[in-house]
């Protein structure tokens, strides 16, 4: 299933088109049709999964489970013990590792 398979299928148990999605989400008209073609930037699949409450890698299809997964920001924080992270820092290194992610998936998709 691809990206825009589950998105629609998303905005169908939503009872909302895919037009209506872009509409709420302030992404221009069509752009979610490309990602039949594209990868999506970072910061327009993320305000999908986020308006779905759905993780990056559900939408991506690197996962079936739908379900955000609880203590992420934690797991990272074990990885770097001698510093003390605050919970935007955190954030923000979790939302890298879902940007460096998706650059290896458009780079694998790419044959590169």
């Amino acid at each position: 299933m691809t990206t825009l398979d589950r998105i629609k299928e998303l905005c169908k148990n939503r009872g909302i088109s895919v037009k209506r999605l872009e509409e709420e989400l302030e992404i221009p008209n069509n752009t979610i049709y490309q990602w039949k073609r594209i990868s999506p930037s970072l910061d327009k699949i993320q305000k999908v999964a986020d308006y779905f409450n759905v993780s990056i890698d559900y939408l991506l299809g690197r996962t079936n489970s739908k379900d955000l997964p609880e203590n992420t920001i934690h797991t990272i924080a074990a990885h770097h013990d001698d510093y003390e992270w605050t919970e935007e820092e955190l954030e923000e290194i979790e939302e890298f590792k879902r940007f460096v992610a998706m650059r290896r998936e458009a780079r694998k998709q790419k044959g590169e």
